[in-house]
């Protein structure tokens, strides 16, 4: 019987390497109103800021429940297990679907017969099985939340000043650290030591913003017990992964830190002044480096608190949130030197760490659903108090400009 697969040539090579042969493309599907979501969580809780805690459970159990299917397809179609999960969403015209979509595969007579999905696609994979890792399921983490109306008036009147606003520096790092404790609970469910490939996305969803962690809970028998407790976290690649473990270092942790600046109306007004003339914006280079060192710091902190060595692979945005205020967010990966981890293979496969190629384009329909974190377009739930106090105090100073230009004419 033919098999319709996502599996690419350079997945299926790399996974017949490994004992495992293409199965057909696995789906599930869980359509919501979009009106009953906004209407969840609303009020209050929302002008109060932080996590919609009923919003939050709306979206987890509609992405369970497409997951869930997934693997019903799966089991129908007798797979050993499902690679490349993914979990998304899309809009159709005031509902949403909560789609689950992956590949499966089926182990051949030497493999083990243990079924598993992964986030890692046929390539990661190999990647993974390689240095022991075994996957056990793929594993998610997700909050919403909002910036909220009070949280914009406080910290629209600290715009004012220059420095961090702590209140929004809160909200970001504990709603991004609520994301990452939640995918590693799920982790530890199903008695997994490690949480490999983790990928981060924050989504707007019916007026509130969304931030998913997917990944695959993991389990490799040469890791230290406490692992079981507390397991490894790691956004690198597997084939970062493969590379770190065979120069004799493992993943520890996860770390994310961020801090949300504004330049101050001063500060602002000072630096739209410069605009005019060309040069260097003295204000706006310091308010940036700051920003910057004080993401870094809170990373390099929390590795040292662990024990880690090294961080690897760290990524920094930054994104213009409004108002005069800046975000700075860094993420990376800390790591340990350790003899325990060593790949099977003395070298990856050049299929291994081919990229394929993308060979269908609509220019047409533009992809609305993707944030791209690299571009810095990542959608705040912005009130409109957080606007118009600004704009105000914008106004009664050009007022009181006038009066005073009017004194002296």
């Amino acid at each position: 019987m033919a098999v319709t697969t996502g599996l690419s040539g350079n997945e299926i090579y790399c996974l017949a390497e490994k004992g495992y042969a293409p199965g057909n493309i696995v789906v599930g599907n869980s359509v919501h109103s979009l009106g009953l979501i906004r209407s969840v969580g609303t009020g209050l809780k929302a002008m109060l800021g932080g996590e919609l805690t009923q919003i939050t459970q709306l979206i987890e159990d509609g992405r369970k429940t497409a997951y869930q299917r997934m693997l019903q397809e799966a089991v129908n179609y007798n797979a050993t297990g499902v690679t490349g999960v993914d979990s998304q969403l899309i809009f159709h015209s005031g509902n949403v679907e909560f789609l689950a979509i992956g590949s499966g595969i089926h182990a051949n007579g030497t493999t083990s017969l243990n079924k598993f999905s992964t986030s890692a696609d046929g390539q990661e994979l190999y990647a993974q099985l390689d240095v022991g890792f075994k996957p056990i399921c793929f594993a998610f983490g997700n909050v919403a939340y909002s910036m909220g109306i009070g949280r914009g008036i406080l910290g629209s009147l600290k715009t004012l000043a220059r420095g961090e606003i702590k209140e929004y520096s809160n909200i970001f790092n504990h709603t991004r650290h609520l994301a990452l404790s939640r995918i590693i609970a799920h982790a530890k469910e199903h008695k997994a030591n490690a949480v490999l490939g983790i990928r981060t996305t924050i989504l707007p969803f019916g007026g509130v913003n969304e931030m998913l962690m997917l990944g695959t809970a993991s389990h490799n028998p040469k890791l230290p017990g406490d692992k079981a407790d507390e397991p490894i976290s790691s956004d690198m690649t597997n084939i970062e992964m493969w590379n770190m473990a065979s120069k004799g270092y493992m993943p520890l942790k996860l770390l994310l830190g961020t801090s949300v600046y504004s330049l101050g109306f001063v500060g602002g007004l000072t630096s739209t002044l410069k605009s005019f003339i060309r040069g260097e914006i003295n204000e706006l280079t310091r308010l940036i480096y700051d920003a910057r060192e004080n993401a870094l710091a809170i990373i390099n902190a929390e590795a040292k608190a662990i024990g880690a060595d090294d961080v690897i692979g760290v990524k920094t945005y930054v994104y213009q949130l409004g108002n005069g205020l800046i975000e700075f967010l860094a993420i990376g990966t800390a790591v340990k030197k350790t003899t325990s981890l060593t790949p099977e293979s003395p070298q990856l496969p050049p299929q291994a760490i081919i990229v394929d190629r993308d060979t269908f384009y609509d220019s047409n329909i533009p992809n609305s659903l993707d944030v791209n974190m690299n571009t810095g377009k990542k959608p705040i739930n912005r009130s409109f108090m957080s606007v118009l106090i600004p704009f105000i105090f914008i106004l009664l100073f050009i007022h009181f400009v006038f009066r005073v230009i009017g004194a002296f004419s």
